[in-house]
């Protein structure tokens, strides 16, 4: 059988082929003798009517689609394993000719893993360096006040509310979660709201309702930053926070320590084990960030695309349930479309991509591989994350193929992190 490649942009490739009469024929009596088993007629039992008849009952067309769509599939089957290509997602096929008695022409094209040709990768881990781990003792206090203010002590007060009280409200804005109620709540004075709106809040009962003007954080999704904007807020309750005093009974209270000094030991230790894996997520991102840079190789679209769509998604979470927004509510607010906002995630995708794809051919040229029992393992301590009930509408084909990727990435960071030592 004929073939010729085309490398068409994007990773992707437009393959012909040219299946010789007699092959294409064998196809075309593996279709009749499949067809046969679907077609019933009156004297003859189930799958055992004669060809000659199958074929006028199903017609020339409907024979030839289903000769055309088995020879296709081994035909690329075949050549994708003898060009040991790696496809992404399903082929877009065409057929060009096909009849009875005569050879078989049709294209693929197809997306594939793109070859990529590697730096002197060891060399650049080499000159990454290390950032040095310290913890301040600030940051222990600060630790401590966290762990004093979860073991507060709560008292509803019939009082207006003050500074460093613990209020429960519910509110309504126009450009928040479409402008239905929304409740929160949150310790008055610390910044757990914008400034303007805690200043409003302040001095309200329970019981009491309010309307005023306030102005979204200059962080807040796009038009919205530094915007004015008007609020009704209703004060459900006030209550008096009282801390514990932070000493060694404190310490004791938690049930782990004797002291207050083992206390602050194990804060330093958390904060430290903390700051190690904050760097060595910095030193990972900077390793495959300047390996990357090094190379050039064009990336397959449709991954380019998916992983839009992904960033995409994650954008809609983090709206629904960081600003209490309706997706639709928010692209009226930024007059954009959701595919102009897929838009801007292309940058970042390709930049995803393209790192995922170095890390796999370096994976690839230090013979990674994932073990059976290390994929086990990896899957059963995902699955301890859920609930039984989340567990059972766990896609385990997925889970697993999330699970390989995980060891195989961390794998493959060790390895280079053992060039740099």
């Amino acid at each position: 059988m004929k073939t010729e490649i085309k490398k068409l942009k994007n990773s992707e490739l437009q393959i012909s082929f040219e299946m010789p009469a007699e092959d294409f024929t064998k196809f075309v009596d593996k279709a009749l003798e499949h067809l046969k088993g679907h077609v019933k007629m009156d004297g003859f039992r189930k799958g055992h009517v004669p060809k000659e008849i199958v074929e006028q009952k199903v017609g020339n067309e409907q024979l030839l689609m289903e000769a055309g769509d088995l020879a296709v599939k081994d035909a690329y089957t075949k050549f994708v394993l003898a060009e040991k290509l790696e496809p992404i997602g399903e082929p877009e096929v065409k057929i060009t000719k096909i009849a009875k008695g005569s050879e078989f022409l049709f294209t693929v094209k197809v997306s594939v893993l793109p070859e990529i040709e590697l730096p002197d990768y060891k060399k650049i881990v080499e000159e990454i360096k290390s950032l040095e781990i310290s913890v301040e003792p600030k940051e222990i206090d600060e630790a401590l006040e966290y762990l004093q203010k979860s073991r507060a002590k709560f008292t509803a007060e019939n009082r207006p509310a003050e500074n460093k009280d613990f209020v429960e409200i519910e509110y309504t804005n126009e450009n928040i979660n479409g402008g239905k109620v929304v409740k929160d709540r949150f310790i008055l004075g610390e910044g757990g709201f914008m400034k303007d709106f805690e200043d409003n809040v302040l001095g309200m009962k329970a019981g009491e309702e309010k309307e005023f003007k306030a102005k979204f954080p200059e962080n807040a999704p796009n038009n919205l930053a530094g915007k004015e904007s008007n609020f009704k807020v209703k004060m459900l309750s006030v209550q008096k926070m009282e801390l514990p005093e932070i000493n060694d009974e404190f310490a004791k209270s938690l049930g782990m320590f004797d002291s207050l000094v083992k206390l602050r030991e194990n804060l330093q230790e958390g904060i430290t084990l903390e700051k190690k894996e904050g760097e060595l997520q910095r030193k990972r991102g900077e390793i495959i960030t300047k390996v990357s840079e090094k190379i050039k190789f064009e990336l397959p679209e449709k991954m380019v695309e998916y992983e839009q769509k992904r960033l995409l998604e994650d954008l809609k979470m983090q709206v629904q349930n960081q600003f209490k927004l309706e997706f639709e509510d928010y692209l009226k607010s930024v007059k954009k479309t959701e595919e102009e906002i897929k838009a801007t995630f292309k940058l970042d995708a390709e930049k995803r991509i393209k790192n995922f794809l170095v890390l796999r051919q370096i994976g690839k040229a230090e013979n990674v591989e994932v073990s059976e029992e290390e994929l086990t393992e990896e899957a059963n301590r995902e699955m301890k994350k859920y609930s039984k009930e989340q567990a059972t509408k766990i896609d385990i084909r997925q889970l697993k193929e999330y699970s390989k990727g995980a060891v195989f990435n961390e794998k493959v960071f060790q390895k280079l992190e053992s060039f740099g030592k």
